[in-house]
C-alpha cells in the first residue's frame, strides 16, 4: 500500500507575509518529512480529520465517475470532533453554466443554507457573508484562478485542496496557470486571511483526474472502460 500522501505546506497566510515560509522559499525536505507522519496536525487539525474531508469533497461527485470530478465541501471547524458539513458542491458546468465549478457552487449552496429561513442558521445576508471566516473550504483539486479569488473574497477561513494544477496539466487537462498561492500572495488586502494547504491526500485525489486522457489508467472504484475505451462509465450504468 502506497504511502498516504499528507500534504504540502504552500503557505500560510498571514504567517507567509510574516516570513515563517518565505513566499518564493521551496519546502524543505524536513518539511516534508514531517507532514509525511499521519499523525501530524495541519492547523492544529489531526490529518485523520483533513483526510476525512477531503474524500468527503470526492464523494460530494455523486457518482463514481463524472469526467469533470472536481468535488468541495465546506466545513465548521469551530466545533468540537470532525467538524460540522455544511454544503456541497461539484462541477456542474454541464447545466449549461460555464462559471460553475465545484467550488463556486459550494459557495453557493452555502448561502442558501445559511440564509434559508426554514433551515438550521437562519443567518441575514451580512451575518452569513461573515459566517464565511469561520469556515473551510475543502475541494479535491487545486481551484483555477477564479475559485481562488471567490475563495478570497468570501474569506474563508481556510482553503484545502488535493491535486495540484501542475499534475492536472500534466494529466492533459487545460488550466489557467494560474497556482492558488499566486492568487493568495496578490490578495492580501481583503481582509480576513484565509490560510492555504494544498497536496492533501493526493493519493486518493490523483486518481479521479488520471483516466480522462490516458485510456491506460485504470477507472476509479465502481466504474469500467467504455467499450471504445474512451472514458469510464458507472459499472450499473
Amino acid at each position: 500500500m502506497a504511502p498516504i500522501r499528507v500534504g504540502t505546506l504552500l503557505g500560510f497566510l498571514p504567517e507567509v507575509v510574516a516570513g515563517i515560509i518565505e513566499p518564493e522559499e521551496e519546502v524543505s525536505a524536513s518539511v516534508q518529512d514531517v507532514l509525511a507522519d499521519p499523525q501530524t496536525s495541519l492547523n492544529a487539525i489531526p490529518f485523520s480529520t483533513r483526510a476525512h474531508w477531503m474524500r468527503q469533497a470526492n464523494i460530494a461527485l455523486g457518482a463514481p465517475c463524472p469526467f469533470a470530478a472536481f468535488g468541495s465541501v465546506i466545513v465548521n471547524h469551530t466545533v468540537p470532533g470532525l467538524g460540522e458539513l455544511v454544503c456541497t458542491g461539484f462541477n456542474s458546468r454541464s447545466s449549461g453554466n460555464p462559471i460553475l465549478h465545484g467550488e463556486i457552487a459550494a459557495i453557493q449552496n452555502c448561502s442558501a443554507i445559511l440564509t434559508d429561513p426554514l433551515g438550521p442558521y437562519k443567518l441575514t445576508g451580512s451575518k452569513a457573508i461573515d459566517a464565511f471566516s469561520q469556515l473551510s473550504l475543502y475541494t479535491n483539486a487545486e481551484s483555477c484562478p477564479m475559485c481562488a479569488s471567490a475563495i478570497r473574497w468570501s474569506s474563508f477561513r481556510e482553503y484545502i485542496y488535493g491535486t495540484s494544477i501542475e499534475t492536472l496539466v500534466k494529466q492533459g487537462w487545460a488550466q489557467i496557470r494560474v497556482s492558488s498561492l499566486e492568487i493568495f500572495r496578490q490578495s492580501l488586502d481583503v481582509q480576513p486571511q484565509t490560510r492555504l494547504l494544498g497536496q492533501v491526500l493526493t493519493n486518493e485525489t490523483d486518481p479521479f483526474f488520471f483516466w480522462q486522457f490516458n485510456p491506460d489508467f485504470p477507472c476509479p472504484e465502481g466504474c469500467k472502460r467504455s467499450e471504445s475505451g474512451s472514458t469510464c462509465e458507472a459499472v450499473n450504468a
